[in-house]
């Protein structure tokens, strides 16, 4: 893992994935801990003049109106903490909090949260030396920022609960010593600004768009392949049909479709043949996917954005000497983001369950029913299919749209949330049933190609067919299919069709 100095507020998408990915950490320069420092005595300055300022020497929520005296500020933050560490659930995955510690170090570091360089630099070490606190991953709403969940982090940091060090779980104060920490004290203000943010729901969120890119260059190769399994036209995806509707996603994907198609033996025997349109599952690919590859650059965007800002409050600004309340804790703009990569997602496997119907249904596709030699004898794709149907629908549940939800908190202080940690957090359990349902669609036309031999698809679909078959053979009689979907799952979770696809879709998915 290389180290990667990077300005604070200035990370691109690729380089979060990078660091998502665990692939490199994050440093930051000199003038970062000059910036930090002048804001952190901004606070102290305040603070000596006896103001009042909300999170620094005042209760929290409702309670805002309650002064505390200067000899109980430094337990004001410990008390914050301690009765915030409310999370239940199953615990975050590893490479998720080790991104919520890189996203809240990069709002730390930008100098409007009036926190001491040393506590950033305790978040950096963590996460360099893979010593992550085990957070739950439920107890949010996503407004008055990720509460529950960065408590479980700071505590962690004080000595308090469980930290994973390389996936063993230790007590904190335990895990700490392994690197050369003591735990820490909080100082003025330190505790709000820790907790307080979306960078809970914004790593999830990211993480979920990260699987949406990589499922929709999955779903274009294992759509390609279908077409060719049914000889299907490749006139739909003729460039000037998408020129024309004007859509951008649209036509950088039909793009893709004609060059996974260019050069397939399948589709030269069948171009004079008197077949008119092609089924919309066909047909209207580029149209679906386009629409989610836009969804998709619409949510990395504000995702972006997210990943650089500051969203803690009250927020610092040195040059005036001043400190603001605000609301920029509350997390609707990933909300409403997780929201529409959670429409890609369920569309992407929605088409792609609808290509698996077609593939089976002989008096549709052209191919042996349920593509299965001798079927009848054998029932072949029959169920494999229902089970993709399966989780299609599950999915069709968890895309209805989390932000429009909202529930009062805090004694009616909190009275409008984002939901935007759940809308995140559901996003793997949809990523997961779509990438089971593509491993379903290339097996099946997989499948439906070697019916066509000696005819061969195009060269790089052909490798699409030749990686499968690597792990999973050519169905001649009925088994024990459930290893063969697994091993599938598997592939495509390395990416193997993904990578496929490597021309750039959409400036936003670089990576």
């Amino acid at each position: 893992m290389t180290k990667t100095q990077f300005q604070p507020g200035e990370i691109s998408l690729g380089d979060w994935r990078r660091i998502f990915e665990n692939k490199t950490s994050i440093e930051f320069g000199p003038k970062t801990i000059e910036t930090v420092k002048a804001c952190q005595a901004a606070v102290m300055e305040i603070l000596n003049k006896g103001r009042p300022v909300y999170g620094v020497n005042t209760g929290f929520g409702k309670l805002a109106h309650v002064k505390i005296e200067r000899d109980q500020i430094v337990e004001l933050q410990h008390r914050l903490i301690m009765s915030h560490c409310v999370g239940t659930g199953p615990l975050l995955d590893d490479d998720v909090v080790r991104l919520v510690i890189y996203l809240k170090a990069n709002a730390l570091s930008q100098g409007h949260s009036g926190i001491r360089w040393e506590v950033i630099k305790m978040l950096l070490d963590m996460a360099e030396s893979d010593v992550l606190p085990c957070i739950p991953s439920k107890g949010s709403v996503g407004a008055s920022g990720d509460l529950a969940p960065l408590s479980h982090m700071v505590a962690a940091m004080m000595g308090e609960g469980d930290m994973r060090v390389r996936g063993e779980k230790m007590p904190a104060s335990q895990a700490l010593a392994m690197i050369g920490r003591q735990p820490i004290e909080l100082g003025p203000k330190e505790g709000v600004a820790l907790i307080n943010g979306t960078q809970v729901s914004t790593a999830l969120a990211m993480k979920g768009l990260f699987a949406a890119e990589d499922l929709l260059r999955s779903g274009l190769v294992t759509g390609a392949l279908s077409v060719d399994a049914c000889k299907g036209s490749t006139t739909p995806f003729d460039a000037r049909i998408h020129a024309v509707r004007r859509q951008n996603g649209q036509q950088q994907v039909a793009g893709v479709y004609r060059r996974l198609l260019e050069g397939s033996q399948v589709r030269h025997s069948h171009i004079d043949c008197e077949k008119v349109q092609d089924p919309y599952c066909l047909r209207c690919q580029p149209q679906v996917m386009g629409a989610c590859l836009d969804q998709l650059e619409f949510a990395a965007g504000v995702i972006e954005k997210e990943a650089n800002s500051i969203s803690d409050n009250p927020l610092v600004f040195p040059d005036t000497g001043e400190i603001l309340s605000g609301g920029n804790f509350h997390a609707e703009p990933i909300a409403m983001a997780a929201d529409n990569i959670a429409l890609a997602i369920a569309e992407i496997g929605s088409i792609s369950e609808r290509r698996q119907a077609m593939m089976v249904d002989a008096s549709v596709s052209g191919l042996p029913a349920f593509l299965a030699p001798e079927s009848g004898l054998n029932s072949g794709f029959m169920m494999v299919q229902v089970t993709s149907a399966a989780l299609v629908s599950e999915n069709k549940a968890l895309a209805h749209p989390s932000s429009v939800d909202s529930i009062p908190t805090s004694a009616n202080q909190e009275d409008h949330v984002s939901m935007a940690t759940y809308a995140a957090r559901r996003l793997g359990d949809m990523a997961d049933n779509c990438r089971a349902v593509l491993a379903v669609e290339w097996m099946a036309a997989a499948q439906g190609l070697e019916f066509h031999l000696p005819l061969e698809t195009s060269p790089p679909l052909q490798a699409a067919v030749s990686a499968l078959r690597e792990q999973v053979p050519s169905f001649k009689r009925d088994r024990f299919m459930a290893p063969d979907l697994e091993k599938a799952i598997e592939m495509l979770k390395t990416n193997t069709l993904s990578t496929m696809v490597s021309e750039p879709i959409g400036a936003s998915l670089k990576n």
